[in-house]
């Protein structure tokens, strides 16, 4: 791969490409509910404490946004229909996306699961110009998912986020309104895109800096951009100082980072009213900690660290860590930790959110075996490896459902907790019991 651009041309000279899926959680549903076309749609927790995780184009023109409470939402749009998020779904068409724009490029940063950076520089002699290639990716992508994205075309990543920002479809009452859902910066027009904006797009400035350097004069990046870098340092310090400065002339020189690791694994669940029984919610934590586990195995990776989060009806925030004697990726060792770290905490104000994380990750192929002697109930029934091997194998073949930890068995079934469960908060029909 000698002759991809990240290698052989310069920063200035490099082709970089944002792509965004437009609304995508939401476009994902509609391909499943053909019947809610035109009509404001909302994904995420519908309950009392639920979040706004995507809004249809219908409703973003009432106002609702991602990250808002549902409560919100339904104020402002009431006619929008809500979607409990369904994040394996998502994960499902966000890979096939994916491997489209690997087509392109190796060279493929996934940012979640509906944007990525791709450094085309080197694809150009084969694929023809950045702009070609974004637009036969637009088309593939039309094509195969039936899905619209937006792609911003720029030097580096600042400026390639930007132009996909502008890239995206107006929303109205009545739907999207498409452009060409493609914007390019070329490099001699940097200045002329990037100066007239509003200081506050740049990457950093948040509420307390955007005061700051109004208090200077600075509204615009233009104003920005023409301070001197001593009464900007001086200002919002040295560190953000220098970095907004750079950022105020189009300089961004981090590289497109393929295939980056995982630094963690981690679930949590808001419930939609508190609990208050410890066994209860060591229960939930088991249910949490044998999906953590899963997700460690199929990454082929094992955790060092522990971490609980707890958060009381009052929305004080407890965090407690620990870690491990050697890494692990099974469930028993991760739930034993979680309860114990648990019992440090006080819960008799009511829980609303817990949640398990698995950090400080290593391969698992670099995991030293054990020297420690196997506990009495694991005795006898062969090692830890090869009872989750097999869990492993069941699943894949039955479903998440068909085997679990005894504690997590209920009615006949296993309850197992699924990626991006409750990760926008409970929805209306949420079962306080966390039986349903």
């Amino acid at each position: 791969m000698a002759g991809w651009g990240r290698q052989t041309r310069g920063v200035s000279e490099r082709r970089i490409l944002h792509v965004d899926m437009d609304a995508f959680f939401v476009s994902v549903e509609l391909l499943d509910h053909p019947e809610l076309r035109g009509t404001p749609v909302v994904v995420g927790g519908a309950g009392a404490r639920g979040v706004v995780a995507a809004a249809s184009y219908e409703a973003r023109a009432y106002g609702v946004h991602s990250a808002m409470p549902s409560v919100t939402a339904q104020r402002l749009c009431p006619q929008a229909v809500f979607l409990d998020g369904r994040h394996g779904r998502y994960s499902e068409v966000s890979r096939r996306v994916m491997a489209i724009f690997g087509e392109a490029t190796p060279l493929v940063e996934p940012l979640s699961l509906d944007e990525a950076f791709l450094d085309v520089t080197g694809s150009e002699r084969a694929l023809g110009p950045a702009l070609t290639i974004a637009r036969r990716i637009r088309r593939t992508v039309w094509e195969r998912e039936h899905l619209t994205c937006s792609v911003g075309i720029a030097p580096n990543k600042f400026l390639a986020k930007l132009a996909s920002e502008r890239a995206k479809p107006t929303a109205t009452p009545k739907g999207p309104v498409f452009g060409d859902g493609i914007v390019e910066v070329p490099a001699d027009g940097i200045d002329d895109f990037l100066r007239p904006l509003p200081v506050r797009a740049l990457w950093g400035v948040g509420p307390k800096t955007l005061e700051r350097l109004q208090r200077l004069g600075i509204d615009t990046v233009a104003d920005l951009a023409d301070t001197p870098l001593p009464a900007l340092t001086a200002s919002v310090g040295r560190s953000a100082g220098r970095h907004l400065h750079d950022l105020a002339h189009g300089r961004d020189d981090r590289p497109v980072v393929p295939d980056v690791a995982a630094k963690s694994v981690s679930h949590e669940e808001t419930f939609p009213s508190d609990r208050f029984d410890r066994a209860d919610l060591e229960g939930e934590l088991a249910r949490m900690a044998d999906a953590v586990a899963s997700r460690l195995r199929s990454g082929e990776v094992v955790a060092r660290t522990v971490t609980i989060k707890v958060r009381s009806g009052g929305f004080h925030t407890v965090t407690r860590s620990r870690t491990l004697p050697e890494p692990t990726d099974d469930g028993l060792a991760i739930t034993r930790c979680a309860v114990e770290l648990l019992g440090e905490v006080d819960v008799t104000s009511g829980v609303r959110l817990i949640g398990v994380g698995a950090t400080n990750l290593v391969e698992a192929r670099l995991r030293q075996p054990s020297l420690l002697p196997v506990a009495d109930d694991e005795a006898g029934s062969g090692s830890r490896e090869e009872v989750n091997r097999a869990v492993d194998s069941i699943r894949e073949r039955f479903g998440s459902t068909a085997i679990g930890p005894a504690r997590l068995t209920r009615g006949g079934r296993v309850r197992t907790f699924e990626r991006g469960e409750q990760q926008w908060g409970p929805g209306r029909g949420s079962d306080p019991t966390g039986s349903g």
